[in-house]
């Protein structure tokens, strides 16, 4: 469903990303790991949009994705969730999501409905969204503005409005990344479900290797820009070249550099 094929990123002299090619089909969570910039975000960003590519390309269902905006990829089919939460913090948890289920084809374009609508006319677009707030246990905080939320919670938000636009691609860039001990098995039970509909390609960059490890169906190894290593959890991460690389010499360990 989504391929990247000889996939280039240069800055100056610097190559962060270099002729990576992946294919990534839909049922399948595969792990972005490698050590601190190996280019694994910055393989996210080509992905995404956020980025142009030096060199090479990006295809959806074999579509080119490659010259188009980050706008226009989320609309064909690409979800993002970023490192730093990506949320309107003036506007309640409802909002939020209202906006997302808004922007979907199906909710855009239903009667000609623009951004700014009247949300008490559309009680179709309200009750997706308080489906979704249902879905990751958010119900109760629907009317509290995003800024008062704790951080576990604002990440919960997002993968919210992710499913709100219902991609067929979830990028997770670190989704674990500054929530407690507690708040993380929450948002692990959200990519889980995710993963249980098997018709979906979930990519998740995670430096926890007890998470890549309970989660990851494939693991794809960067390093220094490119691809290292490929293939089943157990057998990548056993493998010397991601011993020596990723790891360095010393045994696996439950958590490694991002």
């Amino acid at each position: 469903m989504l391929e990247t094929q000889n996939l280039t990123v240069r800055f100056g002299g610097h190559v962060a990303v270099n002729a990576v090619s992946c294919r990534f089909a839909p049922g399948t969570l595969t792990a972005i790991v490698g050590p601190n910039g190996a280019g694994k975000t910055t393989y996210f960003n080509l992905i995404s949009g956020q980025l142009p590519a030096t060199a090479g390309s990006v295809h959806l269902n074999g579509r080119e994705l490659t010259g188009l905006p980050a706008s226009a990829r989320t609309r064909a089919g690409l979800g993002r969730a970023f490192q730093l939460t990506n949320l309107f913090p003036n506007l309640s948890v409802l909002e939020n999501v209202r906006l997302a289920v808004q922007a979907t084809k199906e909710g855009a374009h239903r009667r000609g409905l623009n951004l700014w609508s009247i949300w008490s006319d559309h009680a179709a677009l309200t009750n997706r969204a308080l489906d979704i707030l249902q879905s990751v246990s958010m119900t109760a905080q629907q009317d509290a503005p995003v800024a008062s939320l704790p951080h576990g919670d604002q990440r919960k938000l997002e993968v919210a409005l992710l499913m709100a636009l219902d991609p067929r691609v979830y990028l997770f860039d670190e989704p674990t990344a500054g929530m407690s001990v507690d708040e993380v098995p929450v948002v692990l039970d959200l990519i889980r479900a995710l993963k249980a509909r098997r018709d979906r390609v979930i990519l998740l960059v995670e430096h926890k290797m007890d998470v890549v490890r309970e989660l990851a169906d494939r693991i794809v190894v960067l390093h220094n820009g490119a691809l290292v290593a490929d293939g089943e959890p157990a057998a990548v991460i056993a493998s010397d070249v991601v011993q020596q690389a990723y790891l360095g010499t010393a045994p696996v360990v439950d958590e490694v550099p991002s």
